[in-house]
């Protein structure tokens, strides 16, 4: 079958989704690297490992045998669940959310983020008429497949040191009408604080003035708050946008339960904010699919504002803080130049410079692979300015990221 001519164009330029793609090199790879004692330990995907609270499976296998909970559910989230999400924000972030017209339920928070692009964006031939996005560079890898496969264009905003993490939106904004976009085709800008993948947050001033930018040209702002219950510093604890005026006018907020409780497996999330984009998204989600398995949005909601999943957390981000120093002494050890106070203590990621004598992120990638082992990302795979950089992703155990440190040293996996 001819299936250039089946899938459109878009469809047919999407590559593997990175860490997929990673994951079938690494086991190409894998009878070679035990043969000299290095097995694989994999630093890439952002996906915790331990358990999920016990007080959440043992719910869930009692809820399994409750009449009712096989049967189709509602794309919008049965309203225990949409409840507790309610409750879950006013206790986290005191905004005060509608649980039947402001939350809408999601298999996934990146399945949400999929759908709201197709949504919002109609695929056009020529390029300056393209529905365009504003999304920061270097970003989660997602957003730039979601958009191109919608046939949109995604709009880098750099992040970088220079301009503290922070573009300046209103600069970027008439540099894409100067390049030839139309002003009524910029639909939204998305941001992500604490961001996958560099880990760093931002101030509620700055996002303030995204928010009143968006209300002055009528753009959604679109925030991914996947990580905001992975920080292991008050100082830096993360904030909602509805926090602040005026972002319900303008804003909508994705969350997942997948980092802060482990169940990246279990699919769920939500996205929450002006009423009339969640209930429209929600008409277009209703096409989609029937919902969330009803035993999984149960003991979910049951978990959301319980003592037991606080402390969950709680001992989840000090082990985060505890992985990160592990990894942040040894890089140091090995010439990495880190100023701890800098350091983000958000996410479990770590953004580093690539070595001085590698010309791309790919091929040091590459090479720590083959020789050692080691399963990191290269920068540019999250956009063009994450080139010259690496992540790697601190959920395996301490013992495996002292290991991942000793055979650096042993490789010569030096940062000069």
């Amino acid at each position: 079958m001819n299936i250039e001519k089946l899938f459109n164009k878009e469809v047919m330029s999407l590559d593997t989704y990175i860490m997929f793609k990673l994951k079938e090199i690494t086991s190409k790879l894998t009878p070679e690297l035990i043969k000299k004692n290095r097995a694989p330990i994999s630093l890439s995907m952002g996906a915790p490992t331990a358990n999920p609270p016990k007080a959440l499976t043992d719910r869930l296998k009692e809820i399994l045998d409750e009449d009712g909970i096989h049967t189709y559910s509602t794309p919008k989230g049965e309203s225990y669940l949409r409840k507790a999400i309610a409750e879950r924000m006013k206790k986290r972030f005191n905004v005060d959310l509608d649980a039947d017209t402001e939350i809408f339920s999601l298999v996934g928070s990146k399945e949400g983020i999929a759908n709201l692009v197709r949504f919002i964006t109609t695929p056009k031939e020529y390029e300056y008429d393209k529905d365009v996005i504003m999304v920061p560079d270097p970003c989660y890898a997602s957003y730039l497949q979601f958009i191109q496969c919608s046939g949109a264009k995604a709009y880098s905003m750099p992040l970088t040191k220079e301009n503290n993490y922070q573009p300046n939106i209103e600069e970027i904004y008439h540099q894409i009408l100067n390049e030839g976009y139309k002003a009524e085709n910029i639909k939204a800008v998305f941001i992500n604080y604490p961001n996958n993948p560099m880990g760093i947050s931002t101030s509620k001033e700055y996002v303030k003035s995204i928010i009143d930018f968006c209300r002055k040209y009528d753009i959604l702002l679109v925030s991914d708050a996947a990580y905001a219950d992975l920080y292991f510093s008050e100082d830096e604890k993360p904030f909602s946008i509805f926090e602040l005026d005026g972002a319900k006018d303008v804003g909508i907020e994705f969350y997942s339960f997948s980092k802060p409780y482990a169940i990246t497996g279990w699919r769920l999330g939500w996205v929450c904010g002006n009423k009339d984009v969640v209930q429209r998204f929600g008409k277009g989600k209703s096409t989609i699919d029937n919902g969330i398995f009803k035993a999984l949005q149960k003991a979910c909601a049951e978990i959301l504002n319980s003592e037991e999943g606080d402390k969950y957390i709680e001992e989840g981000n000090k082990g985060y803080a505890r992985k990160q120093a592990i990894m942040v002494k040894g890089f140091k050890e090995l010439g990495w130049e880190i100023d701890e106070k800098t350091v983000p203590h958000t996410t479990f990621y770590l953004w580093l410079p690539i070595p001085k004598r590698y010309k791309s992120a790919f091929d040091f990638c590459e090479d720590v692979l083959k020789t050692s082992g080691v399963v990191l990302v290269p920068g540019n795979a999250f956009g063009t300015h994450g080139e010259g950089f690496f992540r790697l992703s601190f959920v395996c155990s301490d013992e495996q990221l002292q290991e991942v440190i000793d055979r650096f040293k042993a490789d010569g996996f030096t940062f000069n």
